[in-house]
């Protein structure tokens, strides 16, 4: 009886390395999630133990271990899923699989113990699964045949996942008695697990073509390259499922490690990093969206100069296409997986000068071609892999010319690199979707990163761990995004405590510009109510001086700190009045109604005197400086102009920088709409504010005044980077240095100014 469903015929078959990725997904999906996932129920079964009272001392034991493992959850799943994928490595044969001589070593209690609970469930699984093993074991061979790769394990079969079991967990202190709960739930999942897995694996590979015991077709050496919009047009179920196109393929139409059209989703790449599936108008969109990127990548290329002799856009003459090959994407992930854990010196200088990271990145794959035995001579990118390559180029040019990022961040994204590269060959998605977790964990690192020059503690931590991260993911990327995931989520929980300090810290800034200008506006009511009274009346010295210093200090004292109250704010100003008027019975030489006057005026005189910080001595001998100077009637007496108030010096180099910004002139030029348009931006709106040194960064509104309605601007650590008015917005707008709706992350805004770039060369061409 045929292994092919009813309709499909032998002779056509899918892409046996798009086929292998899919099994490789699906079995991801399946058991991704151990063993993780087994520590609750195990948990579970040690209270329900200990309270029946067996065995107590054993189960305290065990429920320590247990808590050890779960702080570890994460490293586990991590290594577990990387032992499943390597198990599909081995089957494409990408590592040199041991031949000869096996050599003799000790084995510890502790992996004896491992080995023989191993091989006891090993055998209860074989015999449970003993048909659909059988069956899916030739359908393999036949698509190891397809891929003319000599025939290895079962990647999925139960030898394979006990022992990806067995590795992840034997470096832990695990008690024995807790081993054998654990293998015995890993046994129950596995059991739920596998029969629904392998029917559906054996389905997969009799729709594609894989059926037990049909001779495999040989592989052409060349297929044809669909256009990029063949590639994220959905496909449907139709050739039993694995159509031959689809958006499971990236760049370079190879195989991605994610949903192809067998996911829920049915929509292939798109599908793999949103926990819901997606509609086809969101599917239709991020298509129409990379089709147009890719047409102003392909307008922008052709401007661009080659070094190797190519033609504009990346074509190479006629003859030297007859002569050279297209890599194959599996080649270059090949490359860019040797080269990833070498030192990135070379990006890091890349991108110090803005446009050589894309041919730094071609010279380094070619030189890991040549490593390889792949001669570059003989072989070139693809248009999808020039894509790729430019596009991941671009958007880490776009990062550092667009961020606050300090030289110590450059060597991180440097490290980087590469692995990027291997995203956008994979999975085209991550340019158009903000989800994708490659994505997010670049936000997550730039937002660590941007400012942080490392002064405090916390911000220290935060370098360290966005560095270890980045080391991470150099280290266990192997086309499987869950690297991305659990990374992210690392970095976002630190990041989620240090957001609530940024939080404290913008309310700090607001409240301090706050004060700083409700002192401010007290300033000018009482230097507005000095120049009255001092300005026009001729005064003797003692007087003027009481009114410019204790008296304005005074005034400016009782609208802060007795804003709810006039009656004191009147009363200051009325003292005021009085003096000038006693000054004024003095020289008329009344001298019985200044007496009554100044008597009249002692308690707050005394109180205006006290408020400058004078104590009671000091204050009783000011006032006596002013009855001595009012005595004499033939005293001199002047108009005196106010002196300058001396501004604090934070509020001096505020002001300073405020006016440099804005142009230097209390008068600012601006356009009119433009002020009308700033006025529209609310708290939580970002901008992209240049500072004085041509650097760029993003910029979020805080706050805006109730007093002034002037914007209060803070970096992504919360501090203060202007304050600034409708008006000195827009003559900052005006200028080039200050741009408006500005995207709230860093990768979407780095592809925001990708576009614009592209836009700028396709218009100049």
């Amino acid at each position: 009886m045929s292994g092919y469903p009813h309709g499909v015929a032998q002779a056509t078959r899918t892409d046996p390395l798009r086929v292998l990725e899919e099994i490789k997904r699906q079995s991801l999906e399946a058991l991704g999630g151990l063993p993780g996932s087994l520590y609750g129920p195990v948990e579970d079964a040690l209270k329900v133990a200990l309270l029946k009272g067996d065995g107590k001392n054993n189960h305290y034991e065990e429920q320590a271990a247990l808590w050890v493992l779960r702080q570890h959850q994460a490293t586990h799943v991590m290594r577990f899923r990387q032992q499943v994928a390597q198990a599909f490595d081995d089957f494409r044969a990408l590592r040199i699989r041991s031949g000869g001589d096996v050599q003799l070593r000790l084995v510890d209690e502790q992996q004896l113990e491992y080995e023989l609970a191993s091989g006891r469930l090993n055998e209860s699984l074989v015999a449970r699964f003993a048909r659909p093993l059988d069956m899916l074991q030739g359908r393999l061979q036949a698509l190891g045949e397809a891929m003319r790769v000599p025939m290895g394990a079962n990647p999925i079969g139960p030898e394979r996942l006990v022992a990806a079991f067995s590795q992840t967990l034997l470096d832990a202190q695990v008690p024995d008695t807790l081993r054998g709960r654990l293998f015995r739930h890993y046994e129950q999942e596995l059991v739920r697990v596998l029969g629904e897995l392998y029917a559906r694996i054996n389905t997969l590979l009799a729709s594609a073509g894989y059926g037990a015991g049909t001779p495999a077709p040989r592989v052409a050496p060349t297929e044809p390259r669909r256009g990029f919009e063949e590639d994220l047009v959905p496909r449907g179920h139709g050739q039993g499922g694995m159509g031959q196109g689809g958006m499971g393929e990236g760049f370079g139409g190879a195989p991605a490690p994610s949903p192809g059209p067998m996911s829920a989703a049915g929509a292939g790449n798109f599908g793999r990093t949103l926990s819901s599936p997606m509609s086809q108008q969101e599917l239709a969109a991020m298509s129409a969206e990379l089709a147009e990127l890719r047409s102003q990548l392909h307008a922008w290329r052709e401007t661009m100069p080659r070094a190797d002799g190519a033609a504009p856009g990346g074509a190479l003459p006629d003859r030297a296409v007859m002569q050279r090959r297209e890599l194959r994407v599996d080649e270059i992930l090949s490359v860019a997986s040797l080269l990833q854990a070498e030192p990135p010196d070379a990006f890091a200088r890349a991108l110090a000068v803005s446009g050589r990271l894309g041919e730094t990145i071609r010279d380094h794959l070619q030189d890991g071609a040549r490593r390889l035995g792949l001669n570059p001579d003989q072989a070139c990118f693809s248009p999808e892999e020039e894509d790729a390559i430019d596009l991941v180029a671009l958007l880490f040019d776009s990062l550092f010319r667009h961020n606050a990022l300090q030289d110590r961040a450059r060597r991180l994204y440097a490290r980087l690199v590469l692995p990027y590269v291997k995203v956008a060959l994979t999975d085209n998605a991550v340019f158009v979707k903000r989800e994708h977790p490659a994505r997010r964990l670049l936000d997550a690192i730039t937002e660590a990163c941007e400012g942080n020059d490392g002064e405090t503690p916390q911000d220290r931590e935060l370098l360290d761990r966005a560095t270890e991260i980045s080391q991470r993911i150099v280290a266990e990327y192997n086309e499987d995004l869950a690297v991305f995931e659990l990374a992210h989520a690392e970095l976002d929980a630190l990041l989620a405590q240090q957001r609530r300090r940024f939080e404290l810290q913008e309310q700090r800034a607001a409240k301090a510009t706050y004060g700083r200008e409700r002192l401010g506006a007290a300033r000018s009511q009482a230097e507005a109510a000095l120049h009255e009274r001092i300005d026009t009346a001729p005064l003797t010295q003692a007087v003027a001086e009481f009114l410019a210093m204790p008296w304005r200090h005074h005034v400016v004292q009782t609208l802060l700190r007795d804003n709810a109250d006039p009656r004191r704010h009147a009363e200051a100003i009325a003292l005021g009045d009085a003096l000038v008027m006693a000054d004024q019975l003095a020289q008329q030489n009344r001298g019985h109604e200044l007496a009554d006057q100044l008597l009249a005026l002692q308690p707050a005189i005394i109180e205006c005197l006290a408020s400058s910080g004078l104590d009671d001595s000091a204050a009783q001998h000011g006032m006596a400086g002013l009855v001595r100077a009012l005595a004499d009637p033939d005293t001199a007496r002047r108009v005196r102009p106010a002196p300058p108030l001396a501004l604090p010096e934070d509020d001096a180099a505020d002001t300073e920088r405020r006016l440099w910004l804005a142009g230097g002139t209390d008068t600012v030029r601006h356009d009119p709409l433009l002020a009308e348009r700033m006025r529209t931006l609310e708290v939580g709106d970002w901008v992209r504010l240049t500072d004085a040194e041509g650097q760029a960064a993003a910029a979020k509104v805080a706050w805006v005044s109730p007093l002034t309605s002037r914007y209060l601007l803070v970096n992504r650590r919360g501090l203060r980077v202007l304050v600034a008015s409708a008006e000195e917005l827009a003559a900052l707008a005006g200028a080039g240095r200050l741009t408006i709706g500005a995207e709230r992350t860093a990768f979407d805004e780095a592809m925001r100014q990708v576009r614009r770039h592209l836009d700028r060369a396709g218009t100049v061409r």
